[in-house]
């Protein structure tokens, strides 16, 4: 089989804020656009927007186009529903339309799927089979493979762990941006960089923030035992200050052979986004291609 990664394909990230595509070949982005998009914007406004931005990057040796948009996703017709951040986009048929537009396929998925399919063929987990992409920002998300593939569940909705009942809330609650803002009335951002300066209240907070990210990862164990968990999103930065209580917490588990062959590392992909849409058309072929 050829090697797909000589071929180019565009990668689309719709995140509510930013609007963010990119020209991927030879396993680099060579065009990129990025834009901020106002989210109370029309259905049809926001739709223009996505295409005059693939446009600025397609041209004639362009055989595909991955999408990824935080909202479950109808895989085979490639219809978003409900997008988050994004009111006026309830249902929109943009596989259609794009394949419409510029003639090539188009593969739409979330954009947890995105990440998680993206460090398989870009990041963390190309040496690993089962992986787990796990967002942890605004919200927290995950995209599953299981045997070198995306798994996207029945209605793309695998992989929502964030959702799983837990203390008083769930895991979101206790593993998201909101933690900081909710529980001590300061960001994420601003204790990011106390804890920079080895502040030992932000650093504290961490190590609590740790031991809850722990309990996720255990959950995550017991519900698709991967080989990899990789972490993305904005939280994902501050890795290093809440490595070692999320690890403490882990080591608890009660399948102690499951520890030994897991992996737990954060993205070191900055264009994660777009790298993993582009993904979405290297996994709707034979596996073959990430050899």
């Amino acid at each position: 089989m050829a090697n797909h990664f000589e071929k180019s394909i565009i990668g689309v990230n719709l995140d509510g804020k930013n609007l963010i595509t990119g020209k991927v070949k030879d396993k680099t982005i060579f065009k990129s656009s990025i834009k901020k998009i106002d989210r109370y914007q029309s259905e049809e406004a926001i739709l223009s927007e996505v295409i005059n931005s693939v446009a600025e990057v397609f041209d004639n040796d362009v055989i595909g186009i991955g999408i990824g948009v935080p909202s479950l996703v109808e895989i085979t017709r490639g219809i978003v529903y409900n997008v988050q951040r994004i009111p006026s986009w309830r249902e929109v048929h943009i596989k259609e339309i794009l394949e419409s537009q510029f003639g090539v396929k188009v593969y739409v998925n979330n954009d947890a799927n995105c990440f998680a399919v993206g460090e398989l063929y870009f990041g963390k987990a190309k040496s690993f089979e089962n992986v787990v992409g796990l967002i942890i920002g605004e919200g927290v998300g995950a995209g599953l493979i299981f045997k070198g593939h995306l798994y996207s569940g029945t209605n793309c909705g695998a992989g929502e762990f964030g959702s799983i009942p837990y203390k008083e809330n769930d895991f979101e609650y206790y593993c998201s941006e909101s933690y900081f803002i909710e529980k001590y009335d300061v960001s994420f951002d601003i204790f990011f960089e106390r804890a920079k300066k080895k502040d030992k209240i932000a650093l504290a907070i961490f190590e609590q923030y740790g031991l809850d990210l722990g309990n996720l990862v255990k959950a995550i164990l017991f519900s698709v035992d991967p080989e990899i968990i990789v972490l993305g999103g904005s939280i994902s930065q501050a890795f290093p200050f809440f490595e070692k209580s999320m690890w403490q917490n882990v080591n608890t588990f009660i399948y102690k052979h499951t520890l030994k062959k897991l992996s737990i590392a954060s993205t070191d992909q900055a264009d994660i986004a777009v790298l993993g849409a582009a993904s979405l058309y290297f996994d709707a072929q034979n596996k073959s291609v990430r050899k």
